[in-house]
């Protein structure tokens, strides 16, 4: 027994060395961004900054925030995440409620749950999408960011698979007082449903802000892009902003690395300030919304 408990707390202490390491690893690239950010030109030019910055200055974050191209890029990314996941949200409920239900209330749901289904596993690919955004007429709009992508077909089975797994009594001793299905999803299974809720929408916020490709396909005026597609553009070559001003290049404090790696950040910052507040939710719900089909 003894021999038993040891090997099972060496087993637990080799985990958890190794997710430690693992998560350092993923950090460390985001620290070094940081610290490049914050550091001067001259300093992140000769390779000297690692984990912290050297001769700490807030240029570079001045000089972003006072792009009007980052600050224009950034707001269109605001307004696609919140029209997105209205969008999202709100398809993805209407449809896995229903889909939740057994045959003998809708004796149609597998063919309305493989209809969705097939859709993960053949896509139209990406040229027969354009042709549709550009026939529909929403092509260089936010519609084009959001409308394809409107029903997220993953989050509706991981949102079905919870809901099948609350307790049915409840539902029938609603409907037994008298409510609807309409008072039943509301009242009953969106309260009991938050870890689920907040799993989705961790990855429809992800999912949104970190789009970059569809910008770029959707999108013709680059005033348009949203703040991932913009960042692409402008992470491979070099910001004219900087070459025209002669104050920060003989002041040392801004280089065009400095000034990246200070947009890199700041288009980071929203995801890292949400999940801390939705990580609580994030394991139970993916681990409850796929134990049952």
């Amino acid at each position: 027994m003894s021999k038993r408990l040891t090997s099972r707390r060496l087993f637990l202490l080799g985990n958890n060395l190794f997710l430690l390491l693992l998560a350092i690893a993923c950090l460390l690239p985001l620290i070094n961004v940081l610290a490049v950010s914050f550091s001067s030109s001259s300093a992140a030019a000769a390779g000297l900054v690692k984990l912290w910055p050297i001769e700490f200055t807030l240029a570079s974050y001045k000089h972003a925030l006072g792009k009007k191209e980052f600050i224009d890029a950034f707001i269109v990314s605001l307004q696609r995440v919140a029209l997105g996941y209205s969008i999202n949200m709100l398809l993805t409920i209407l449809i896995a409620f229903p889909l939740s239900r057994e045959k003998s209330a809708l004796r149609s749901r597998s063919v309305y749950a493989w209809f969705f289904i097939v859709t993960m596993m053949f896509s139209g690919g990406l040229i027969p999408t354009y042709m549709t955004v550009r026939s529909v007429g929403i092509l260089d709009t936010m519609w084009a960011l959001v409308l394809p992508g409107a029903v997220p077909v993953f989050n509706v089975i991981l949102l079905m698979n919870f809901f099948r797994n609350l307790p049915k009594e409840i539902e029938e001793a609603a409907h037994i007082d008298g409510a609807g299905h309409w008072r039943v999803l509301l009242s009953i299974y969106l309260p009991l449903s938050k870890p689920a809720i907040a799993t989705i929408t961790l990855f429809v916020l992800v999912g949104h802000w970190n789009a970059w490709f569809d910008g770029l396909i959707y999108m013709n005026s680059p005033a348009n892009y949203p703040l991932q597609s913009y960042l692409q553009t402008v992470i491979i070559e070099v910001d004219p902003s900087l070459v025209s001003n002669t104050e920060l290049i003989n002041s040392q404090l801004v280089s065009d690395r400095t000034f990246k790696a200070a947009q890199v950040f700041l288009a980071a910052l929203p995801v890292l300030a949400i999940y801390p507040f939705l990580q609580k939710y994030f394991m139970k719900g993916l681990v409850m919304g796929s134990v049952k089909g």
